[in-house]
């Protein structure tokens, strides 16, 4: 199993950030970079059925070896993608080796520290292997880091035939940073009963239960005249728009100030010129009840903000994103059972816990295909001073491979 860090090494110097504002699927050609060099690793395994399809996704078998009759089919799936929020160009991996617990100084920008103080669960850590990017990039863990184990597992099971599992399949996506992710997935081509997204945080947990998102875009039409004769006349929708901004709450309902079951109200993108302005936003929240609150909270506020300016007006439009995969899931109690007695069989004490944002597990579970979120041991996503622990990744492919036993010893 000592090849999830080659592994692990080699995909993140490959540039797959995806892109919000495209219209291609995948949003960004470069994510096939990856893609392709994944089909060609998992033929070279001996998956013969290796494949990249036409939208991006790469679906690959691994074969039975145990001959019990009602096995159900399992997935495995990660996203190649990494987020359009820091760039994901020129990764250089640094492997801090037996880390002493002493602050990590980024050399590609030294104000960029790995402190034990500001970084959840890295006092864990002391004594292991931790993988870090230069300073200038994201490390792209989230989610090479699930890829590289879901690949060293199969490279496991594909060498040691005597594990008894049955068919596993094995599916990576794109676009998953960008909500696209399960937006062209062929299931019934999958073939799979129950999935794993491997797309977690810390060691030993599950997560079972994620926020419910929607999109919300603010389209605003001012009134546009010369400023130089605009007096009484003009209607600034970049500063309609400022207004909307300003008036959100300053203590409550955003990203910045909430935690655990708490949703949020969070603009990702402004544009436009003094006659036309976009605002986009995502809503969070765990129920449907306090979903539809906030947008309407949302709503009201562009309503006020537009009764200061008479001749302008203003579109709401509304897209689901996800649901809250929680709902499927209990549903399904095995899934969860299964997944924590392999975690316990490889000497975890696993964590059931909830997801303050989403993964393709939330789609592809109202799409069909149960689908809870394994730890991956990526930490600090999104943000230049992500890491992981060599250790955890390890932890991760012992518990895919666990898992195949435990589903097919239950059947």
């Amino acid at each position: 199993m000592s090849s999830v860090l080659d592994r692990f090494l080699r995909y993140v110097r490959i540039d797959t950030q995806s892109d919000p504002h495209s219209e291609s699927f995948p949003s960004t050609s470069k994510q096939r970079d990856l893609s392709n060099l994944l089909v060609t690793e998992l033929q070279e395994l001996g998956i013969r059925d290796a494949h990249l399809d036409e939208h991006g996704y790469v679906y690959a078998t691994i074969p039975a070896t145990s001959e019990k009759a009602g096995i159900p089919v399992i997935c495995f799936c990660s996203h190649v993608d990494t987020s359009p929020d820091v760039s994901g160009a020129n990764v250089k991996p640094i492997v801090h080796r037996n880390w002493d617990g002493a602050d990590i100084v980024l050399p590609d920008d030294p104000s960029q520290v790995l402190r034990i103080s500001e970084l959840h669960d890295l006092d864990q850590q002391i004594g292991n292997d931790i993988v870090t990017a230069s300073g200038s990039t994201l490390l792209g863990a989230d989610n090479k880091a699930g890829v590289a184990e879901i690949m060293a597992a199969a490279d496991y099971l594909m060498s040691h035939k005597d594990i008894r599992h049955g068919v596993i399949k094995i599916l990576f996506t794109p676009d998953e940073e960008v909500g696209r992710g399960t937006e062209k997935v062929d299931l019934l081509k999958l073939g799979a009963e129950y999935g794993y997204t491997v797309d977690g945080e810390a060691v030993g947990t599950l997560e079972d239960e994620t926020f419910s998102a929607d999109g919300l875009r603010i389209t605003i039409y001012g009134v546009s005249t010369h400023p130089g004769y605009g007096k009484g006349k003009l209607e600034n929708a970049l500063k309609i728009g400022a207004d909307i901004l300003a008036s959100l709450p300053k203590t409550a309902l955003s990203p910045e100030t909430t935690e655990e079951k708490e949703g949020f109200i969070h603009p990702v993108f402004m544009e436009g010129i003094q006659e036309k302005a976009t605002l986009d936003f995502i809503i969070r929240d765990f129920t449907e009840v306090g979903l539809k609150e906030k947008e309407e909270l949302l709503k009201n506020i562009t309503e006020t903000v537009l009764k200061q300016y008479p001749g302008s007006t203003a579109e709401i439009k509304l897209t689901e994103q996800y649901r809250n995969m929680k709902k499927i899931l209990d549903q399904h109690p095995q899934v969860i059972g299964n997944a924590l007695e392999a975690m316990e069989r490889v000497g975890l004490n696993p964590v059931q816990r909830s997801i303050r944002g989403g993964t393709d597990g939330s789609r592809l579970s109202f799409m069909g295909l149960p689908c809870p979120n394994i730890f991956a041991g990526e930490h600090a996503f999104h943000s230049r001073l992500e890491w992981v622990s060599v250790q955890d990744m390890e932890k991760a492919v012992e518990v895919i491979v666990s898992l195949c036993q435990v589903w097919e010893e239950k059947a």
